[in-house]
Parts: C-alpha cells; sequence; structure tokens
C-alpha cells in the first residue's frame, strides 16, 4: 500500500471491512467520533462524512463489486490538525479522469457520477494511488 512521503511519519489506524454497504455508516461513524474529538467544524465534519460515504460506497459498489470475498481496507489519521485517510479496495482499478463530467448537459439528469466531483470539492487533497484501487484524501482542520 501506497503512502505519500509528506505522510510517512502518520500513525495510521487500520480497518478491514467486507464489500458490504451496510459498514459504510459504522466506518463512518468510527472515524467521526475521532473528527468531534479534535473540534473540527460543523463544516468539516459534513465534508468529511459526505466524503466518507462517497468513498466508501464507490470502493464497495464499484471496486468490489459488492463481491462479499472481497475486502475494503481504510487506514486513517485524525488530529488537531489534519485528517488522512486511504480507502484500498481489490477492484481491477481504474482511470479518474475517464470518468464523464457529471455537470455536462447530458449528464445532469443522472442520479449517480457525482461522487469525484464531491470528494474533490469538499477536501483538501484527493489522489487515487495503484491504478485507483487506493483513494488517498486530505481534510486540514482550520479555525
Amino acid at each position: 500500500m501506497n503512502q505519500p512521503a509528506k505522510d510517512q511519519h502518520l500513525p495510521l489506524q487500520t480497518l478491514v471491512i467486507p464489500s458490504d454497504l451496510a459498514m459504510v455508516s459504522k466506518v463512518e461513524g468510527q472515524i467521526l467520533q475521532q473528527i468531534e474529538q479534535h473540534h473540527y467544524s460543523d463544516e468539516a465534519i459534513f465534508a468529511i462524512k459526505l466524503t466518507l460515504e462517497e468513498a466508501l460506497t464507490n470502493a464497495i459498489k464499484h471496486g468490489n463489486k459488492c463481491c462479499g470475498d472481497k475486502q475494503v481496507i481504510v487506514r486513517f489519521h485524525v488530529d488537531e490538525e489534519q485528517f488522512v485517510v486511504y480507502i484500498r479496495d481489490e477492484g481491477p482499478g481504474f482511470n479518474p479522469d475517464a470518468v464523464p463530467d457529471p455537470t455536462s448537459p447530458d449528464r445532469l439528469s443522472l442520479p449517480s457520477g457525482r461522487g469525484i466531483l464531491l470528494m474533490r470539492a469538499y477536501m483538501d487533497e484527493v489522489a487515487y494511488l495503484d491504478d485507483g484501487r487506493e483513494l488517498y484524501i486530505r481534510k486540514w482542520n482550520r479555525p
């Protein structure tokens, strides 16, 4: 599993979950509890919750195709300065630049396809590693 050099010093907690959408809220809850303990703003909490929901759902549905034999690995760090998370699925990967623009007129009425756009809008850093099998996210805790 990759980790950007700037984060090599961060102690990461690890959660391994099955490809079950019911696990999304459990992971969210565990991480958000720590976010709240570090006094992140309501806006940051909203952004992190939305991003976790999108990222975990994408890993389970699109990466692992809801296959019960596959897992999602969530590695994260929360402190008073930042939230960092890596979400890895066992799928074949994808090219995020090849995902159609959900704001184009022909895609506006479609019910899906906005997750990547939302994550990029709400987080300070978003990157796809290992050919799209791992998502890296950072949100700074700003007063």
